[in-house]
């Protein structure tokens, strides 16, 4: 059953796809873009993408709306704006840039230590404690597809892993086909 995405009442709202130059309405509108694509991306189970990407994606780019200006395309917010967002959610610790450009990045709709929490509770819960895991099993085994990390990208898997094994609960290992995870 796929969930429907409900758009904020921000995004049917021209001004939301131009920064505002009040400062505290420039805050708001921040916190309302961040929330956006967390939510977006969340939903989507994206967790990486190109601001080339971004900039077409609907999540910045409304076609429904209709700016009357020869310098804006409907609906779109500009990349530098983008830039901004993008920026507050690396503040934020819910992004990771891939390079160095900052062209591309890493999404985290859940902060590393988030995952690792959820994922150490399906162990506890499903008695898996002092057991061997690949990553594929966590991530596309069967007995995780009604977990919320079943098809969690690797490097925020690998994220989740590490913070557990700084809390002394797991440990990141090489496994005949590859890396697992032993659960303490």
């Amino acid at each position: 059953m796929a969930m429907s995405f409900e758009w904020p009442w921000q995004y049917r709202f021209p001004p939301f796809f131009t920064l505002q130059p009040n400062v505290d309405t420039r805050q708001k509108q921040l916190a309302a873009w961040c929330s956006l694509v967390l939510s977006f991306c969340r939903l989507h189970k994206q967790s990486s993408m190109t601001v080339m990407e971004a900039q077409e994606s609907p999540l910045f780019n409304n076609v429904k709306l209709q700016r009357h200006s020869l310098n804006l395309k409907p609906g779109k917010l500009p990349v530098e704006s983008i830039q901004i967002v993008l920026e507050e959610l690396r503040k934020k610790g819910n992004l990771e840039w891939l390079d160095k450009n900052k062209s591309s990045f890493l999404i985290m709709w859940r902060r590393p230590e988030e995952w690792g929490k959820l994922i150490y509770q399906w162990v506890s819960r499903s008695g898996q404690n002092n057991s061997v895991f690949t990553l594929y099993e966590l991530t596309s085994g069967e007995d995780t597809e009604d977990e919320e990390f079943h098809g969690l990208d690797e490097a925020t898997l690998l994220r989740a892993l590490q913070a557990l094994q700084q809390e002394h609960k797991a440990e990141i290992i090489t496994v005949s086909d590859g890396r697992g995870v032993k659960f303490f």
